[in-house]
């Protein structure tokens, strides 16, 4: 063997690597949604349009609890799967339905999705910097909201069969619980009328309930009463701050809370962010490191809370073969 024939090896070892990476990266972006969605579900694909399919339906109906269904709006009665055709043949039945922004109204029957949900519902208002623009919250929190008050609805409904024997129709949607989310900003308006504004990390009521930059990561300060003030200014002896009358209650530390961050934050400059937040922690101060998404997930209190087997097996996928891939997916 040459020392041509070593390289040339070597050359289509990297190209494979290569082709293997770009091949297997936008797979593994794929599957950690796929996964985060449907982990603990059994799947099923039936056409509905079809009789043959609505069968199938029916026949898993004859034992079912609950039925979900986020069709849009006539879809299911069109096919004589509505609630009211359903319930004279599943009277115990649980039906729960899913919409945008419910069947009726100016809006009824329109589809809704997260993102426009968040712009419209006043979300994207009060989330951002005070200087910035309006931003959509990084999760989708709104269908996250949505799919609890659904489920919760469901248990509802099955607690009043255990009473009465019959099921009920039970409805959400993705508008209300954007809605619902607006605390305390619509409780803020319905007070005073005043437009809610951006706040950036701030609390727009309790001050300081910020994030604050240290000597290394930032912490975010979640000080939401006079006691935890004085133990916070006790821990960064700072007595004057607490003796000062500008920031004797909560509502004068609120109003004042431009000198105040920029004290806090000339007091903290020194001080290491991680080891700052677990000190208050320990003192009564609500207080934490601003975490990455990857650190989060590997702390060792995250470790000793068990969380759920979807999330192990998303952090075991980094690095692993399309083929090493397929085997935990299946």
């Amino acid at each position: 063997m040459t020392l041509q024939d070593l390289l040339d090896r070597e050359a289509i070892r990297e190209c494979c690597t290569a082709i293997a990476a770009a091949l297997i990266a936008p797979m593994r972006s794929r599957c950690a949604p796929r996964m985060g969605l449907n982990r603990n579900k059994v799947g099923m694909r039936l056409d509905l349009a079809s009789a043959s399919g609505r069968d199938v339906l029916l026949g898993l109906l004859e034992g079912a609890d609950v039925m979900l269904k986020n069709f849009k709006t006539g879809t299911m009665e069109k096919w004589g799967l509505g609630y009211a055709q359903l319930s004279q043949r599943f009277p115990r039945l649980v039906h729960c339905r899913v919409r945008g922004f419910g069947a009726d109204g100016p809006l009824g029957g329109l589809a809704g999705y997260d993102a426009a949900v968040q712009a419209m519902a006043g979300i994207m208002s009060v989330n951002g910097e005070a200087d910035g623009e309006p931003l959509r919250v990084g999760l989708p929190v709104v269908d996250m909201v949505t799919g609890l008050n659904a489920a919760l609805g469901a248990l509802l409904a099955l607690q009043d069969r255990a009473r009465t024997g019959k099921g009920q129709f039970v409805e959400t949607s993705l508008h209300d619980c954007g809605l619902s989310l607006l605390h305390p900003h619509a409780a803020n308006w319905f007070m005073d009328g005043r437009e809610p504004k951006l706040t950036g990390n701030a609390h727009p009521n309790i001050y300081p309930y910020d994030a604050f930059p240290t000597r290394t990561e930032p912490v975010f300060l979640a000080v939401g009463n006079d006691r935890q003030f004085v133990l916070l200014c006790g821990y960064l002896d700072a007595g004057d701050l607490a003796a000062d009358p500008a920031y004797a209650r909560a509502g004068d530390r609120s109003r004042n809370r431009v000198a105040l961050r920029q004290r806090l934050i000339e007091l903290m400059s020194g001080l290491d962010g991680p080891p700052l937040a677990q000190d208050l922690m320990n003192i009564g101060v609500p207080c934490a490191p601003v975490l990455s998404v990857s650190s989060a997930l590997q702390h060792p209190h995250t470790e000793h809370r068990e969380p759920p087997r979807v999330l192990r097996r998303l952090i075991h996928l980094r690095g692993l073969s399309h083929e090493q891939v397929e085997q935990v997916l299946t």
